[in-house]
């Protein structure tokens, strides 16, 4: 036998006990991570296992009747400042309507005698304004005329009167001639003509 023979022969023990060492390893590393201690689960993952906040109960469920939408209670407007008979219904209206937009208004005039049909048939109020001549009476009248003919369409307005001008709904005005004095020209009072719309019932409501 040779010395290259007798060398391979040689080597074989060695490599069976290095292979046997390395498989033996193996086995302690596997079975270390297979089985862990408990106190090291505990320290490395004892936050991450929290355990999670109980789930909200379900909400009650409404009976049918409870859901449905209640009926609108409708909004009657009061009686106002103003003298309301023999006024027409649309006059009514808008004096009711003044009165509840404007609390500082103290008076307003209804049905009385003049040579035009106005007053006489209930179809024009007066709304008295306040130290008419200051500024802030001025900004009242104005703010009671621009409320007026905002709402001409419901009031039925066909023309209102303010500082010796007359105002229509579509816009247009002309300033009148001077009649003397402070209410013949109409700056102590915004007037407020209507078409009427008839007498009312004695049940009649008004709302907002």
């Amino acid at each position: 036998m040779g010395r290259h023979s007798l060398a391979k022969e040689r080597r074989w023990p060695r490599l069976t006990v290095v292979v046997g060492a390395v498989a033996a390893a193996a086995v302690f590393v596997v079975g270390a991570d297979s089985h862990p201690q408990l106190g090291d689960a505990a320290g490395c993952c004892g936050d991450v296992a929290a355990a999670a906040p109980p789930s909200p109960p379900p909400p009650a469920v409404q009976p049918m009747a409870a859901m449905q939408p209640k009926p609108r209670v409708p909004d009657v407007l009061p009686r106002g400042v103003a003298q309301e008979k023999g006024l027409q219904v649309d006059t009514i209206l808008a004096a009711r309507a003044v009165s509840a937009a404007f609390p500082e208004i103290l008076d307003i005039g209804g049905m009385r005698s003049d040579p035009l049909k106005w007053h006489p048939h209930g179809l024009a109020i007066d709304v008295m304004i306040p130290n008419a001549r200051s500024a802030a009476g001025k900004a009242l009248g104005d703010s009671v005329l621009a409320y007026v003919l905002a709402n001409a369409e419901r009031f039925g307005v066909v023309h209102a009167i303010w500082r010796q001008t007359i105002y229509r709904p579509d816009g247009s005005k002309r300033v009148m001639r001077n009649r003397g004095s402070d209410t013949a020209n109409h700056y102590d009072h915004v007037h407020v003509a209507t078409k009427g719309g008839g007498y009312p019932s004695e049940a009649q409501t008004f709302l907002r």
